[in-house]
């Protein structure tokens, strides 16, 4: 006999993330460990770092690095940005709070714009804060996507708009995790300096892998930022990935399971899949009015 509680069938998930990992991503994590300095691992390498571009809608590099989305807030504000500089948020929720409050750790100076956590980003608002910014005292605009906790998404094109609007130069920012590989998401399209996400939402892999897609002007800004960066020294990774490596060890099962996460998606087709999660958010809020 055993005090422990009897799990009738598969454990199933049912979070806002991480998310159940699909069958067949779980056998291609269940793969054998390749040597990650051989050249089996480096055509899987240059394999995903292409292939990965087309889930951020993206023709510019996409940095992964192995560790929670946490470290790809990081990433993209220490290989941006120097010491005093200020930045612009919204609290639109929990991670956006988070967000801020790793700013601070950093140095930087975030200016939060309130909310009440119940809507998106307000564009208008962000337009009307940077209009009075004449010096450009704001080096970046900070926008969360859709917030895991309250699944309140912004709408990011109004955000650029806004910022093009009063001509600003600051970099635009977005933190996707929830949202990449759910909803629209157009990193080239909408002038996105820098797209971040994790591995455990909408690309249905275990927690493990950040990634920060990065525009020209974010590259061009990172060899002038000044806030100390080792582990997620963008230019470290670059030069790696060129050829098909890593700096340091990669996560080599996780690379499994993305490079099969990507297929899935794309032969779903990318419409799809995020006209299947709106079906099924519309059905669950029609349920909960009910």
């Amino acid at each position: 006999m055993t005090n422990e509680p009897r799990h009738a069938g598969r454990h199933f998930l049912q979070i806002p993330g991480p998310t159940p990992v699909p069958d067949r991503i779980h056998r291609a994590m269940a793969q054998p460990i390749l040597d990650h300095r051989g050249p089996e691992f480096q055509r899987l390498a240059l394999r995903v770092l292409s292939n990965v571009k087309s889930i951020f809608k993206t023709k510019n590099p996409v940095i992964i690095f192995p560790s929670s989305g946490t470290g790809a807030w990081e990433a993209a504000m220490v290989n941006t940005l120097s010491p005093g500089d200020h930045v612009l948020m919204v609290e639109t929720g929990q991670f956006a709070t988070l967000w801020k409050n790793m700013a601070v750790k950093l140095g930087l100076v975030p200016e939060f714009l309130a909310t009440d956590w119940r809507s998106g980003v307000d564009a208008a608002q962000v337009e009307a804060r940077l209009a009075e910014d004449t010096a450009h005292k704001i080096k970046a605009v900070c926008i969360v996507h859709n917030e895991t906790a309250t699944g309140c998404r912004s709408d990011l094109k109004a955000v650029r708009d806004a910022m093009d609007a009063v001509n600003h130069p600051a970099l635009l920012m977005v933190d996707t995790i929830s949202s990449l590989a759910v909803m629209d998401l157009r990193h080239d399209e909408w002038g996105i300096d820098v797209t971040i996400s994790g591995s455990q939402k909408g690309l249905m892999l275990p927690p493990g892998l950040a990634f920060t897609a990065v525009s020209d002007k974010a590259l061009a800004a990172s060899k002038t930022a000044k806030l100390a960066r080792a582990y997620f020294h963008w230019d470290d990774m670059l030069a790696n990935n060129a050829n098909g490596f890593f700096p340091y060890t990669p996560a080599t099962g996780l690379l499994y399971g993305l490079d099969v996460a990507i297929d899935m998606l794309n032969e779903e087709g990318l419409d799809n899949v995020f006209a299947r999660h709106e079906r099924r958010a519309g059905a669950t809020r029609r349920a909960v009015y009910a």
